[in-house]
């Protein structure tokens, strides 16, 4: 195995047992905003996380979600969201995950997206496939839209926005067989990946929610772009992903007038 896929294993698995050990516990929650959260778990995770990559590569960058961040060009970075659905993990939902992936030269090499719960590792490397618990994995066959089972997000500062989803939200629930709103970016790309959901879209992510995720997808065969079509690049905020079959169809709906 590659020493790099290697230590996000490690680093996901290190951070999915914070992550069982506070569940349902006490722990300290704070506000990043009106309703988003960070809690001491989050910190946490990403300490042990950063801790373990500087011991194996101190020159490499480290970007995530709860520490301040530069964005050098080529730089080897790692790609972290220590904790995926903070939300959820606060009112003890137990649907979340931390999502670490391994960027270089602009490329993103390998991924893993941990649900700790559930103990579902996800893990890809580029060109060599992705798997879930070391099981080779691959997208649905499903090939219309009518017939689809979808997930999505929405933005933090969804009442004070208009880009903010609904109007595709709609669309979709009356276009697709139905829709999912479950709080993780991460996991929805990996359940796109394995066949559970056949396709995902959403505006306004960040690096931590896709970088992985996409990865995933791409190697189980599927297919990943922006709301236009283009090429989608993790550092966009605009996705839309896919077993491939549907693609063009959730693209038609997304680029509708509203």
């Amino acid at each position: 195995m590659d020493e790099r896929l290697e230590l996000l294993i490690r680093c996901a698995l290190e951070s999915g047992k914070i992550q069982r050990r506070y569940f349902q516990k006490r722990f300290d929650i704070r506000y990043k905003g009106e309703i988003n959260l960070v809690t001491d778990v989050d910190i946490a995770c990403q300490a042990r996380i950063m801790e373990l990559i500087r011991e194996r590569f101190p020159d490499d960058e480290i970007i995530s979600e709860e520490k301040v961040n530069r964005y050098d060009g080529d730089a080897r970075r790692w790609i972290i969201d220590p904790l995926d659905g903070t939300t959820n993990y606060a009112h003890g939902y137990p649907f979340f995950c931390t999502s670490i992936a391994y960027e270089e030269s602009g490329v993103v090499k390998a991924g893993v997206v941990y649900n700790p719960i559930f103990k579902e590792l996800f893990a890809c490397r580029k060109g060599e496939g992705a798997y879930l618990n070391n099981k080779r994995i691959s997208v649905s066959k499903i090939g219309v839209l009518k017939s689809a089972l979808l997930s999505t997000g929405f933005p933090y500062d969804l009442p004070v926005t208009e880009n903010n989803n609904i109007n595709h939200f709609i669309k979709f629930l009356y276009r697709a067989q139905a829709v999912r709103r479950d709080g993780s970016a991460a996991l929805n790309l990996s359940y796109v990946a394995c066949g559970r959901f056949d396709g995902f879209w959403e505006l306004r992510l960040n690096p931590w929610d896709t970088a992985a995720g996409c990865l995933m997808v791409e190697e189980a065969g599927g297919t990943i772009s922006n709301f236009n079509g283009r090429q989608f690049n993790i550092y966009e905020d605009d996705i839309v992903a896919s077993n491939g079959n549907i693609h063009a169809a959730l693209l038609d709906v997304l680029q509708e007038d509203t």
